[in-house]
Parts: structure tokens; C-alpha cells; sequence
């Protein structure tokens, strides 16, 4: 354990040290009982995944939270489709309950007279027009259960009081029923194969964030913690191990070179971004390729530095990208791989070959292993608007977040945002596009040049946006949220980046099409690629099962193919590893692979790429 206030002296620091654990696991033990209370009170296990919008409302109601619209968007977007657990838990560690306090302040703002009652009128104007507006009827039904007297007035102090009261019986109860379920399993199977842990997932990780929603954390041997899902004390009925020594990254082995007279080639190029979601998926830009007639291809990508300071490259500049190059067989739904971008110069990612004509589907990939979600420890919240003589004006903080945002979505590089381009960032921050009389407007009331948005023209549509909400900045959080930035103005949950495309015959026609996740199709040509590469291993007594790891210099990927007719449940233990980490997020993890399926387990980066790394994974089947 650090010590983040100076030196702890060798006579205190066990004793200091094993009081700081015993309290920290108390307290995170207290934390995930009620998480797994509270969404066993609404899904029948903790295996099952909240797929709607209503259901993650309900288990968040459940473990004490009260979430309004704009929250519940947050955490389920248009992306969405599925949250596990985990998620669940992450979300709750954010969401701060509703506490006696914060429903104070709210009702004292409305209650004009001061005197801690709010009549049926006040409450009518505020509930029906500000904020989440609520109809009369659902107003009229807050008074009748609120209204004891049925004077017309509310007693907002001991509303409050019954509401929390309320909020508090709700989870002893779920609490309960989660007891003497277990004490009932107890009791039936004994409590070495039915107890089923209750605290929280392992700390001790590959650093990454959990990707897979069928991913369950397994209690390790000598560690203190125990799972985040059912443990049920499955054995390991057989397995297979690989182990690779892998030497530091250095410039010689890296094999990315330009063609020599690229200078003469015509060239292409587009900006796009990988945006990390709630639920640990990544959402990018996609691609469509033009060529006129047969050519020589060199193809990039990579992180795109934003930083102003030659000096200082962006944080994002590690991350790592690919680009994977499509083309329609016979069957228009039916895709197959053409080429992918495995060569290797400093951060960019490329391929050379030859193409022949023809158009082609171009699908950027991060695995990511250093795109992941990061903690939200207490940090100062940058401050968006102030106000200058009475009139609203945007930080210079938020203006230079809002200028780098400009720079990403403005994926052709003009300096302007066409409609399309314009189009991608509505998608991205609120769910939806705007239409042609909408972007009329916008060119009517903000700067524009060619019919198209300028940077101060970004600028003032954000400040109408500040002024329309009166100075609220809650809207303007979720926008700089949805594009990766954290309250203190970071990006980091977003990677931009530039694809480059040179051919030598002809002029290439590079134009973004799409804005989502890989998916079943990215899952799909990964499986392929490793299968076909890879080196194959079969679980001993139990053929049905391959194991597939592929290797390059900078990465591995390991691929589980089930061929038999019924599930499996997998057990990857990482804990051997060294310098490495893992797409996952945990060093060890069970994920459920189904009846005749391929999915990738996962993918392994060096931490740090000048020092050796070992790649150490042992797969076990659980029983």
C-alpha cells in the first residue's frame, strides 16, 4: 500500500496497513452485498444482463437511487443493448444515493414562504414546468400520498423523512430475502457448494476494464475478496496453458515503411474517433473505399495528437489501433477480410499491397487493452460558464475542450463541419441527427462559411445552449461525457485518430459512413484472422474445445472455439503474467461460451513496451 502523506515508519506500517485492509474490505463488501441485493430483487441472477432502459431504472430504485431521464441516458444509449453486473455496480459507484440533504436543498428552493411547507400550487408550477415536467395527474398523486392533513400543503421535512424510511426498509428487505436465500442453499447442498459470494470482484487486475457482459470474477487462492458472481465452487475439469516470453519493443523490430516514391501517389484521408461506452464496448467510425482501377495501396492509422506543445503528445498516443479492409463476396450482406493493418511504425498501424477495383468497407479496431475506463476518483469539476458583466460566456477551460471537439469531429480537416460531419457529433451526443431545416437554422443563427459550421460557429452554439438552460451546465456535461471527457476537462475515454490512404494509380475516394460498435462483425473477423494464424490447442479428453493464440510483436490474442452442442464455462487465470495487460481487465475471469460459436477470450499489450513481458494463460474448463 502507498502512502500518499509521506513515510509510514516500519513499526506502524503492518499494523496500519491490515486495519486499512480489514476496513476497506468491510466497506466493499457492505457496497456489493447491497449491489447484488438490489438487482436480485429485480432479475432472478446476477448472470442476467438488464437489457432495457426500464429494467436498469428499476434495479437502480432498488438499491436506493433515485435516477432521473438525464441519468438513466447516460448509462443507456442508443448503442446499448445489454449491462451486466459489473456495469450495474460501476453505474452505482458513481450515482450517489438520495440523501436527506440534497431533498432539502431541492424543496427549500421552492418553498416561497420559508415556513417548510409547500402548498399545492407551488408545487404544480415547479413539477409541471421546469425540469423533467411531470404531468398534473402525477403531481395530483404525490399529494395525495404526501398530503397526511389534507390541507393542501406539504410538509416537505417529513416527507422526506418517510421517503428515505422508505427507500431504507426497501433494502433491509432485499438484504434479507438475499440471506435466507443463501442460508436456504445452506442448508440444502451444504456450504461448500452452494454459498454464493457477495463481495466484490478482484482488485488485483491487468489494468483495463472488464469488456465481456458474460465475464465472471473468480476468487483466487489465498485472496482475501471473493466474487462478484456466483461462485457455486465450480472445479476445473481439465485445461490448457501457453506461456511466451516476449523481448522489449525497440525500433529495429518494427517493419512499417513507406513506399519509396509515395511522394508521387495520390492521397486520401480522413479523421474518426473511438469512443469507449458505459458498458465497455467501443464505438468508432466506419469507412467506404473507392477505387477507380487496380493499384498499389499504402494504408495508416493511428492516434491523432492533438497537443499544442510539440513537447507533450497527448495521453492517448499509446492507444492501440487497427484497420481492418472489407469487400462484398457474391451475397451483398456477405463480408470477407481483404487486408489488416498488423505492420508496425512508432503509433501508426499499416498495410501495403495491391487492390483491385471496386469499393471496400473499412472497420477501425482498438482492443482496448489501454482504452478503458478509468476510475472517477474526486477531482475538481472545471468550471463551463461564468458570467461577464451580466452576460453568459464560456470558460476559456471549456473553450479549448470545445476547440480539441471541433478538431475531432471535423473529419475532413477543412477548418468547417459540413452537415455530415455535423451529423456524426448529434449522433454521438444525443442519439439522433439532425434534419435539413434544423441545420437551416443553425446556419441562420451561428457563424458559418460554405454553407458550413465554423469553429466560432461551434463555439456560439454551445454558449445558446449554456444560455437556453440558464447557465445550467448539466446539458454540456453530457456532450463533453458522451465525447470522452472527464469533469476536470480530460479526454479520457475517447481516441482520436487519422486514417491515411495512398494509391499509386489512381485517386482513392475515402468517405466516413457509419458511427457504431464492431459487434458480432468485428468478433467475427478477429476469430478468423486468429484461427487462420494461430496456433491451436485442445483441451485434453475434450477435443470440442480449441484453444487459438496468435502472436505478434505488440500484441496477443487468444480465440476459444466451442464445437460441441452445449455451453461451456471457461476459467482464464492471467495471474503468472508479467508487463502485460489485458483487454479484460481482471487476471482472472470465467466467461460462457455457446453451443457451436468462436469468440475471442482476449487480448493481451505489454504495459510497458521497453521492458520484456511474459505472457502466461491458463484455460480451464469449469464444472
Amino acid at each position: 500500500m502507498s502512502n500518499r502523506q509521506g513515510r509510514i515508519t516500519p513499526t506502524t506500517t503492518k499494523s496500519a496497513q491490515s486495519e486499512a485492509g480489514r476496513s476497506q474490505y468491510n466497506e466493499e463488501e457492505t457496497f456489493y452485498r447491497n449491489c447484488r441485493a438490489a438487482y436480485l430483487s429485480v432479475f432472478g441472477t446476477s448472470l442476467e444482463n438488464i437489457t432495457s432502459e426500464d429494467q436498469l431504472c428499476l434495479a437502480l430504485q432498488q438499491a436506493g437511487r433515485n435516477p432521473s431521464r438525464k441519468t438513466l441516458g447516460k448509462y443507456w444509449t442508443q448503442f446499448t443493448k445489454k449491462l451486466n453486473f459489473d456495469d450495474f455496480c460501476e453505474i452505482l459507484k458513481k450515482e450517489q444515493p438520495t440523501d436527506k440533504k440534497e431533498l432539502m436543498k431541492a424543496f427549500r428552493k421552492i418553498d416561497l414562504n420559508n415556513d417548510g411547507y409547500i402548498v399545492q400550487e407551488e408545487l404544480y408550477k415547479v413539477l409541471t414546468t421546469k425540469g423533467e415536467k411531470m404531468t398534473h395527474e402525477e403531481v395530483k398523486m404525490i399529494m395525495d400520498e404526501a398530503d397526511v392533513n389534507k390541507d393542501g400543503k406539504l410538509d416537505y421535512n417529513e416527507f422526506c423523512r418517510l421517503f428515505l424510511m422508505t427507500i431504507e426498509t426497501s433494502q433491509k428487505n432485499a438484504v434479507a430475502r438475499l440471506d435466507a436465500d443463501a442460508k436456504m442453499k445452506q442448508q440444502q447442498f451444504g456450504s461448500l457448494t452452494s454459498l454464493e459470494c457477495l463481495s466484490s470482484p478482484s482488485t488485483k487486475s491487468l489494468l483495463g476494464a472488464s469488456q465481456n457482459q458474460e465475464t465472471e470474477t473468480i476468487p483466487r487462492k489465498g485472496d482475501g475478496r471473493f466474487s462478484s458472481r456466483p461462485s457455486t465452487a465450480r472445479s476445473h475439469r481439465t485445461s490448457v496453458s501457453s506461456t511466451t516470453n516476449m523481448g522489449a519493443i525497440t525500433t529495429k523490430s518494427l517493419k512499417l515503411s513507406e513506399p519509396r516514391t509515395i511522394k508521387n501517389w495520390q492521397h486520401a484521408w480522413s479523421k474518426g474517433c473511438f469512443f469507449l461506452e458505459d458498458d465497455g464496448g467501443i464505438v468508432s467510425h466506419w469507412y467506404r473505399l473507392e477505387l477507380q482501377q487496380a493499384t498499389n495501396i499504402f494504408l495508416t492509422i493511428g492516434p491523432l495528437n492533438l497537443s499544442q506543445t510539440e513537447e507533450k503528445l497527448s495521453p492517448w498516443m499509446n492507444v492501440d489501433t487497427a484497420l481492418y479492409v472489407l469487400r462484398n463476396v457474391g451475397d451483398p450482406e456477405a463480408l470477407e477480410v481483404v487486408c489488416a493493418t498488423e505492420l508496425r511504425e512508432k503509433e501508426r498501424f499499416g498495410w501495403k499491397g495491391e487492390l483491385s477495383s471496386g469499393v471496400y468497407h473499412l472497420i477501425p479496431f482498438s482492443t482496448g487493452c489501454r482504452l478503458r475506463k478509468r476510475s472517477k476518483s474526486m477531482i475538481r469539476e472545471a468550471k463551463l460558464v461564468h458570467r461577464e458583466n451580466g452576460d453568459l460566456t464560456l470558460t476559456k477551460e471549456f473553450r479549448a475542450a470545445l476547440s480539441d471537439i471541433f478538431e475531432v469531429i471535423d473529419l475532413d480537416g477543412n477548418g468547417l463541419l459540413s452537415f455530415e460531419e455535423y451529423n456524426f457529433f448529434e449522433l454521438r451526443t444525443s442519439g439522433e441527427k439532425c434534419d435539413s431545416e434544423a441545420w437551416a437554422m443553425c446556419r441562420e443563427n451561428f457563424d458559418t462559411k460554405k454553407n458550413q459550421l465554423t469553429r466560432q460557429g461551434f463555439m456560439e452554439l454551445n454558449l445558446m445552449e449554456a444560455n437556453d438552460r440558464e447557465g445550467d451546465p448539466g446539458d454540456l456535461w453530457v456532450t463533453l461525457e458522451s465525447m470522452g471527457y472527464n469533469r476536470a476537462l480530460e479526454m479520457q475515454e475517447a481516441c482520436p485518430f487519422v486514417v491515411n490512404i495512398y494509391a499509386e494509380d489512381c485517386k482513392p475516394k475515402l468517405t466516413p459512413v457509419n458511427l457504431e460498435a464492431g459487434g458480432s462483425l468485428l468478433n467475427s473477423i478477429i476469430c478468423k484472422n486468429v484461427m487462420s494464424k494461430g496456433e491451436a490447442k485442445t483441451m485434453k479428453g475434450y477435443n470440442a474445445l480449441v484453444i487459438y493464440t496468435y502472436k505478434t510483436e505488440t500484441l496477443i490474442t487468444s480465440v476459444i472455439e466451442n464445437k460441441s452442442e452445449s455451453k461451456v464455462i471457461i476459467h482464464v487465470n492471467n495471474e503468472k503474467s508479467k508487463n502485460c495487460v489485458s483487454s479484460r481487465g481482471l487476471s482472472t475471469f470465467a466467461m460462457e461460451v455457446s453451443p457451436r460459436t468462436t469468440t475471442v477470450c482476449q487480448h493481451v499489450m505489454p504495459v510497458d513496451e521497453r521492458r520484456e513481458w511474459i505472457y502466461c494463460c491458463t484455460e480451464s474448463i469449469m464444472t
